[in-house]
């Protein structure tokens, strides 16, 4: 019996060992294959002028537009969704926290709703477009991510306050502190690091998603200046690019996926020294 166990304990050991290589494999082989195609093609002119004329077929110009519109884009529906899901998650851990089967119910929704492909909530969206005769805008197009990501700001929160010690929640109580008090001035400073992931990954998931703002956004090669303003986005931008049969803006598509790239490991990279930094505050029992 012991032998056997031994055997199981490897085998599944090298299961282990097996899908950590085959990941890091296929992260590499993504990685290698859209810095060897895009290199080539990326250049400061790209990344600091807008697209002049004709250049998704081959001429000059650059993609700064969607570079700024993705930043506008995902800022704003970042802070939006922060704004609503901050104190649900709050709410959820504080004066729900005695029913436990409800605040149960109200989780499983919002993981069904975290599972929901973006392209629904596109959809979605556009049909309220159509139906109250709204142009597709920068507005449009935050207000449709933060409810994509909503769900994720929530839990990703929710998760975060559920490592609270609950005799800290209860020892604010015994002295008197009311349960806003806990929620903004305890227990936001206890999960402060937590927060923050939970935003910058929410703001990694809002940057990197096209199909959600295929149809709310529209596209343009100029700067908006007001949420009145169609918007151009990285995704799209890439997305546009891919579907050309000119080899070079083709390239200048896997260009544009190396800063989008770029972009996300800053944010993990930011995501990780704010939680390092932060750490310190939190109270251990």
């Amino acid at each position: 019996m012991k032998k056997f166990a031994k055997y199981e304990e490897w085998f599944f050991k090298g299961l282990m060992y097996l899908s950590t290589l085959s990941i890091g494999l296929v992260l590499f082989v993504i990685l290698f294959s859209v810095l060897y195609t895009g290199l080539p093609y990326l250049s400061w002119e790209m990344i600091s002028s807008i697209p002049e004329g004709g250049y998704y077929y081959g001429k000059s110009g650059g993609i700064l537009n969607a570079i700024i519109g993705s930043l506008y884009l995902s800022l704003g529906s970042t802070a939006l969704a922060f704004i609503v899901g901050m104190p649900l998650a709050m709410f959820m851990n504080i004066h729900l926290v005695r029913n436990t089967k409800f605040v149960s119910g109200i989780r499983f929704i919002l993981d069904l709703l975290w599972g929901v492909p973006s392209i629904v909530y596109g959809a979605f969206a556009f049909t309220i477009m159509i139906y109250f005769g709204l142009k597709t805008s920068l507005l449009a197009g935050i207000v449709t991510v933060s409810l994509f990501i909503l769900p994720i700001v929530v839990r990703a929160i929710d998760e975060v306050l559920m490592t609270v010690p609950r005799g800290l929640f209860e020892s604010a109580l015994s002295l008197g502190s009311t349960k806003s008090e806990i929620a903004y001035r305890i227990m936001f400073k206890q999960c402060f690091p937590g927060i923050i992931t939970a935003i910058l990954l929410s703001f990694g998931r809002g940057i990197g998603d096209a199909a959600s703002i295929l149809f709310t956004t529209g596209y343009t090669d100029y700067i908006p200046t007001s949420l009145g303003e169609q918007t151009a986005t990285l995704p799209l931008a890439i997305f546009f690019q891919l579907s050309s049969p000119i080899p070079e803006v083709r390239g200048r598509a896997y260009a544009a996926s190396i800063i989008l790239i770029l972009i996300i490991l800053i944010i993990s990279l930011l995501s990780r020294y704010f939680t390092k930094r932060y750490e310190k505050n939190k109270i251990n029992f």
